[in-house]
């Protein structure tokens, strides 16, 4: 159970078991690893499996049980942006 510190929350073991995001399943690893990019940019531990040998089955990011939620969001986030705000945000760090 998560207890209330006073400072960053305690997770569970259950919350840090590392699950299959629901929009986290993708058929290119180039598409994986941008969606891992977004995540790792904002702190959430990401886990990226592959059959190697079978690409068609896809790629699945998977994230701690407990930032699901706030994995999810940001993925959205992402998405709704685009590619041009991916643009400025890389352009923007080269200064």
């Amino acid at each position: 159970m998560a207890q209330d510190t006073g400072q960053d929350e305690i997770l569970s073991t259950h919350a840090l078991d590392m699950v299959t995001l629901p929009g986290g399943t993708v058929s290119s690893e180039m598409e994986a690893d941008m969606i891992r990019g977004v995540l790792d940019a904002n702190g959430i531990p990401t886990l990226l499996v592959a059959a190697s040998q079978m690409s068609n089955f896809g790629f699945e990011v998977k994230v701690p049980r407990g930032r699901v939620v706030e994995a999810e969001n940001l993925i959205a986030e992402a998405r709704a942006a685009g590619p041009e705000a991916a643009a400025e945000a890389e352009a923007a760090s080269e200064i």
